[in-house]
C-alpha cells in the first residue's frame, strides 16, 4: 500500500512535471522558493523537497546551491563511443586542472605502481554552453605527463589528442563501465541530484611492455548518457 506522504510527493511532481511540459513554467526559470510551495502545496517541506527530487532525477529540475530550484534546458544526448571519444560538439568546451599526487589506495592499485609513485592528475570538466556536460579523471605516470597542457581546450578531441602525446605504443586498451551513484562532490559539479545515477567508464591504457601509461574515469550523468561500442569483425570472423 503507497503511503499517503509518497502518493503526495507525486502529486505534486506530476503537478510540476505538467506545468513545464505546458510551458507555464519555462525553462531557465526559477521555481518559487521550496517555502512558497511546501504552503501551496499544504506538505511539510520534506515532502515537498522529495517531490522536487523526483523531477531532478528525471533532468527536469536542477537545484542551483544558494540560488534555488530551475527548469532545466532540454537535455542534449551524451554519447560515448569509446577510446574516450564523444561525438564532434562546437559548443563543447574543456577547462583542465592539473595536479601532481602521489598513488594511493585505488590509484594505486589502478595504474599498478607501488604506493608513493608520483602521478600527474589532469581533471577535466566539460561544458556544454553554460551546463556542465561531463567529468573526468586522467591519471598518467608523471614521467610521461606532457608539460604543455593549457588550462582550457576548445574540444574534447583536442584534449585526448594532447594527453596522447608524448606516449608509448599502446598494446591493449581496457574499458568498463558501470552505472552508480555520484559522489557529493560528483554531484555538485555536474549541478545533479545525488540520487540521479552516473555512467562511470574506466579505461585503461598498457603499452607493449605491459605497463600502464595512462588511467582515466569519465563521469557522464545517467539522465542524458549512453554508450556505442562498435566492433568490426576481422576476414577471417567474416568468412567462418
Amino acid at each position: 500500500m503507497i503511503s499517503a506522504v509518497a502518493s503526495r510527493r507525486h502529486v505534486i511532481a506530476d503537478d510540476l512535471r505538467t506545468q513545464i511540459a505546458t510551458g507555464q513554467i519555462k525553462a531557465g526559470e526559477r521555481l518559487p522558493s521550496e517555502a512558497q510551495l511546501a504552503a501551496r502545496y499544504t506538505v511539510s517541506t520534506p515532502t515537498l523537497r522529495n517531490a522536487l527530487a523526483l523531477l531532478q532525477a528525471e533532468g527536469l529540475v536542477e537545484k542551483v546551491h544558494g540560488k534555488g530550484n530551475f527548469v532545466r534546458y532540454p537535455l542534449r544526448r551524451i554519447t560515448y563511443l569509446g577510446g574516450g571519444r564523444t561525438p564532434a560538439n562546437a559548443t563543447l568546451h574543456v577547462s583542465i586542472r592539473t595536479t601532481k599526487l602521489r598513488a594511493r589506495g585505488h590509484l594505486a592499485a589502478l595504474l599498478r605502481v607501488p604506493v608513493g609513485s608520483p602521478l600527474t592528475e589532469f581533471r577535466c570538466l566539460s561544458h556544454d554552453g553554460t551546463s556542465p556536460h561531463s567529468l573526468a579523471c586522467v591519471y598518467i605516470p608523471r614521467d610521461l605527463a606532457p608539460a604543455d597542457v593549457p588550462g582550457e581546450s576548445s574540444t574534447p578531441e583536442e584534449l585526448v589528442t594532447l594527453l596522447a602525446k608524448p606516449r608509448p605504443l599502446l598494446a591493449e586498451v581496457q574499458e568498463k563501465v558501470c552505472a552508480r551513484l555520484p559522489t557529493p562532490v560528483e554531484a555538485t559539479t555536474l549541478r545533479i541530484s545525488s540520487t540521479l545515477a552516473v555512467l562511470e567508464v574506466t579505461r585503461v591504457a598498457t603499452d607493449t611492455t605491459g605497463r600502464i601509461v595512462e588511467a582515466a574515469r569519465l563521469v557522464l550523468p545517467g539522465d542524458r548518457a549512453e554508450a556505442v561500442f562498435t566492433t568490426h569483425p576481422t576476414t577471417e570472423e567474416r568468412t567462418a
